[in-house]
């Protein structure tokens, strides 16, 4: 599904560029990987929400010690 009609990038656009070995980590850097930049801003929140999920099987794992969270 198309997801930012100005620079037409699609779900399966935005999950490919989380997959990136660059991993972007905003909206932001998504458009950068992707060659294009924010036009209107009305899919960020969208792209938020696909990285979100793109990323979210995996951030338990990653994130266990990792020195930005701290464990009880």
């Amino acid at each position: 599904m198309i997801v930012c009609s100005c620079n037409v990038l699609s779900d399966q656009d935005v999950r490919a560029a989380v997959q990136a070995e660059a991993r972007p980590r905003s909206a932001g850097q998504v458009y950068g990987c992707l060659g294009c930049s924010a036009q209107c801003g009305r899919c960020a929140r969208t792209i938020r929400k696909i990285m979100d999920e793109a990323l979210g099987a995996a951030a338990p794992s990653a994130c266990d010690g990792c020195a930005g969270h701290s464990k009880p």
